[in-house]
């Protein structure tokens, strides 16, 4: 790989974890959400609906960074 490529995959790179970045600082907004709701409306649809939310949003979260190591693996050929 020429280094043009190598440091456009770099740049993308460093896009997709400035993105990873957003969705931990979301996720972790969602959860203080959820921790902070009243007991009686924990197990609510509510509730149900923020816990669904954190879950996506953590895997998007591991999907970005598998998408980084692929980056780094192919960069490193």
């Amino acid at each position: 790989m020429n280094k043009a490529r190598r440091n456009t995959l770099e740049m993308i790179s460093g896009k997709i974890e400035e993105l990873r970045d957003e969705l931990e600082s979301l996720r972790d907004e969602e959860q203080e959400y959820m921790d902070n709701m009243p007991e009686n409306l924990q197990g609510s649809e509510r509730y149900e609906a923020a816990e669904e939310a954190v879950s996506s949003i953590e895997s998007a979260i591991d999907s970005l960074e598998e998408a980084v190591g692929y980056i780094e693996s192919a960069t490193e050929n």
